[in-house]
């Protein structure tokens, strides 16, 4: 009974892989129980078919060719565990192309490569404004535009008051003052030095000069019960 002969294309298979896989699928057996003397048999009929049909061979078949006979070669010998070891690794790889081949598949429904793109158009930008305001902001925003036009008054002398209008009072008057009043007594209270003084430049004045007339030793500030007491030094006095 002659065998029969196989009819494919050649353009069918992307390469020695999906060669294998035709012929499994096509004796329908696992690929993890694969009879590599059987396959050895089917790919080499596959490539004589080619052959006689004046095919072009890759070497990619005739390696994958060479690479079958050599398995099958080993697993004839007493300790065929090398063979055992690149059976292993043909089929890793045929179910790996076979997953490839799977999610292609998928992937081909998803997208089409027969139409035709074009560069993306240029596209002006959209500058309106997009913000909701109340009817009250945009009064406010009116009326302060309004303003902006006007020119601003010039500053009057009251706006300068608080600035040039205080009285400048010198520390060193304010030392004069407190030994006129520590020349006649020994000691006076250390708030009294301060009773008479109303604005701000008179009071730092006075304890600007408290502190310096101390630093000069002439006076001292001393606490007679729960009052503190400035007193002239005796040797200033």
């Amino acid at each position: 009974m002659e065998k029969e002969k196989l009819l494919y294309k050649l353009e069918n298979f992307e390469g020695p892989l999906d060669m294998l896989l035709f012929l499994i699928a096509k004796k329908k057996m696992q690929i993890l129980d694969i009879s590599i003397s059987e396959l050895v048999d089917q790919y080499l009929e596959q490539m004589e078919a080619m052959r006689e049909q004046d095919m072009d061979i890759s070497s990619e078949f005739v390696e994958m060719a060479a690479r079958l006979v050599y398995i099958k070669t080993v697993s004839l010998l007493p300790k065929h565990e090398e063979a055992e070891e690149l059976k292993k690794e043909l089929e890793g790889q045929l179910l790996e192309y076979q997953e490839c081949k799977r999610v292609a598949a998928q992937l081909s429904e998803l997208f089409s490569f027969d139409t035709f793109t074009r560069e993306p158009a240029p596209m002006e930008p959209d500058r309106r404004y997009k913000r909701k305001h109340t009817c009250s902001e945009l009064l406010e925003a009116y009326r302060n535009a309004i303003g902006r036009g006007k020119k601003a008054p010039l500053p009057t002398a009251e706006n300068f008051s608080g600035i040039v209008s205080h009285r400048i009072v010198s520390v060193a008057s304010q030392i004069i003052s407190v030994l006129r009043k520590l020349w006649k007594r020994r000691s006076v209270p250390y708030e009294s030095l301060f009773e008479e003084k109303k604005e701000r430049s008179e009071l730092v004045a006075t304890f600007l000069a408290i502190l310096e007339l101390i630093k000069g030793k002439r006076v001292r500030l001393e606490e007679e019960g729960k009052t503190p007491m400035v007193k002239m030094t005796e040797e200033r006095r």
